[in-house]
């Protein structure tokens, strides 16, 4: 376990992290991080890169077919005349 101090940076406050917590975290300089704050503890997460359109359809060789599905006979105010 390892053991920091929160000191003042500027107008903000900051705490150093060792390499060797960066290393098995697989964090590095300039790495983007999600920040989750609660009561007890701070939680660093490494953001993911996003992905592009391209990425996310690089699978998809085409053929959707969409068909109409039946969710039963009106039961409300549904049908506006």
């Amino acid at each position: 376990m390892m053991y920091g101090t929160i000191q003042k940076w500027g107008n903000s406050q900051g705490i150093r992290i060792p390499k060797s917590v960066l290393a098995a975290a697989q964090l590095q300089e300039n790495d983007n991080v999600e920040i989750i704050a609660t009561q007890e503890a701070i939680t660093l997460r490494k953001m993911r890169p996003r992905r592009s359109l391209d990425d996310l359809f690089a699978g998809y060789h085409g053929g959707y077919q969409p068909v109409e599905f039946d969710s039963g006979s009106d039961v409300g105010r549904e049908v506006i005349d």
